[in-house]
């Protein structure tokens, strides 16, 4: 089942909101805004519901925001270095955000489009936008699609496509920061973490990466078992937002989320190479959030699955090149259960 709403407005056009829900309860709610996931109702082990994704209750604070709170974030998520990239021998300049570096996208990147909706059956949405050859410095006229789907199954599935006429690099992200006691409770750092990762990306200034796949192994990256999320976390400067490099290829099971307090256990699989696990570190306390909560540092954590962070930069990277007649197409699954 889908249900509509007006969400407010953004430079005089209406944007808005349509509620997804299944049969047992679960529901989620995107925004044309940024094609974003701005609530996830999930039951606890009592079967009481709870919001578990942080977002805001006003349009006006995702425009103003900086913490990209559910947003569908590109052309190329995560960092570039320099903001300049060459690609078949000439050399692109992006428009700078952060620093002198690129941030998802830049400073008009996909999480501040109006998208349309190009598709609302059952309990499925597809949102729709262009990015014209150029725009924020990025080659190639590209069409995008975000799909949200709600299963039965307590399954949410989120499908981020891509095509382009002229080669260029894609790499879009979901942007969700996720509290499995409920948005607005407190700190994320008493929940438990598996990331299926040998490996990660060090980074320097600027949080870039320094070119290095280092082990996990005797770190406080080192995720292979669940953990508390906080456990060692003091040795890392604000805490983590760094890229895991994950196991194995295709679609897979890369990550499992359990709060002990509320029994919500979330996994999620993916068909990406890496993945950013972002703990909210630089979130404001007092910040608005939804339903009337404010939050501060450390409210949720992300699970970005993606190529790496400046990965046309760093040529032993996976590949986020995308030509002209091949389609871009990133897989999320998030699985809910309660233990």
């Amino acid at each position: 089942m889908i249900t509509a709403e007006t969400f407010g407005r953004v430079d005089g056009q209406s944007v808005r909101a349509f509620t997804l829900q299944n049969t047992n309860g679960l529901r989620a709610k995107v925004l044309t805004y940024g094609a974003r996931l701005a609530e996830l109702w999930v039951p606890d082990r009592a079967g009481t519901l709870a919001n578990i994704v942080l977002g805001h209750d006003r349009v006006e604070d995702y425009v103003n925001g900086t913490a990209y709170f559910g947003a569908t974030c590109g052309r190329y998520a995560n960092r570039i270095r320099d903001g300049r990239f060459s690609l078949d021998g000439v050399q692109h300049q992006l428009d700078l955000n952060e620093g002198g570096n690129t941030l998802h996208g830049g400073p008009q990147g996909f999480d501040q489009k109006l998208w349309e909706v190009e598709r609302a059956e059952g309990c499925s949405i597809t949102f729709r936008t262009n990015s014209p050859d150029g725009e924020m410095g990025f080659p190639g006229d590209c069409v995008l699609r975000c799909t949200y789907s709600l299963g039965e199954d307590d399954r949410l599935t989120v499908v981020m496509q891509a095509e382009t006429d002229a080669a260029t690099v894609i790499n879009i992200v979901n942007h969700a920061y996720f509290n499995l006691a409920g948005a607005g409770s407190g700190d994320c750092l008493g929940q438990l973490l598996r990331v299926d990762a040998d490996h990660y990306t060090p980074v320097g200034p600027g949080l870039l990466p320094t070119g290095e796949l280092a082990p996990v192994a005797g770190t406080p990256f080192d995720f292979r078992t669940l953990r508390p999320i906080g456990q060692g976390m003091e040795a890392v400067a604000a805490g983590y937002d760094h890229n895991w490099c994950l196991n194995g290829s295709g679609m897979r099971d890369v990550v499992e989320a359990v709060d002990p307090k509320s029994g919500r256990r979330m996994v999620l699989a993916t068909n990406e190479p890496g993945v950013q696990l972002y703990v909210g570190g630089y979130i404001p306390e007092g910040l608005a959030g939804s339903g009337g909560k404010t939050y501060g540092r450390f409210e949720g954590f992300t699970l970005e699955t993606q190529k790496y962070p400046d990965s046309p930069n760093q040529p032993h990277f996976p590949s986020a090149r995308l030509n002209s007649g091949q389609e871009y197409r990133h897989e999320m699954v998030f699985s809910f259960s309660v233990e």
